[in-house]
């Protein structure tokens, strides 16, 4: 089993509380708009970090991290990219990898909004965990914190960090 802490569009910001919550986890995952060093390298002395770059994310977020990631988690297929929408509404490019060769559970960010919706049609999990920074329009901060055990997403957890500028 693999416990998972999950974060989207830090924008820069990174509240201290999120070592907090991710403490029990084995991982943290950054779905894209990290938007500085600070905040990589605060979360990879911490845990473990997958991330993709974001469309804020220039120069050498690209050199280090990639557009996309699909990787095996304790079992499931993972697929993470920053701009891809969600079901029913995937971005072109997503819903042709979808449809394609389709993950069981797939992660972006970039809306702010948060999301964890079912895809029957293609038969995975859609989480976008929202945006934990303090740009945007969101009004809450979030993360997200789950479990992955034999391809099995399991305690979902949502964790508001407070209002956006406080």
């Amino acid at each position: 089993m693999k416990k998972i802490g999950l974060i989207s569009d830090t924008h820069s910001y990174l509240d201290p509380s999120v070592f907090e919550y991710f403490e029990p986890c084995d991982e943290i995952w950054h779905a894209g708009d990290i938007g500085s060093w600070e905040v990589v390298d605060q979360l990879e002395a911490f845990k473990p970090l997958k991330a993709v770059y974001g469309n804020i994310d220039g120069g050498n977020f690209r050199q280090h991290f990639t557009e996309d990631l699909r990787f095996d988690c304790d079992g499931m297929d993972v697929f993470m990219t920053h701009i891809g929408g969600y079901p029913g509404r995937y971005n072109k490019r997503v819903r042709e990898i979808i449809q394609e060769n389709p993950p069981g559970l797939f992660i972006c960010g970039h809306s702010h909004i948060l999301k964890v919706m079912s895809d029957k049609r293609h038969g995975l999990l859609h989480i976008n965990p929202g945006a934990a920074g303090n740009h945007g329009f969101h009004l809450m901060r979030t993360i997200i914190r789950f479990d992955i055990d034999h391809g099995v997403v399991s305690n979902l957890q949502v964790v508001e960090l407070g209002e956006r500028g406080k």
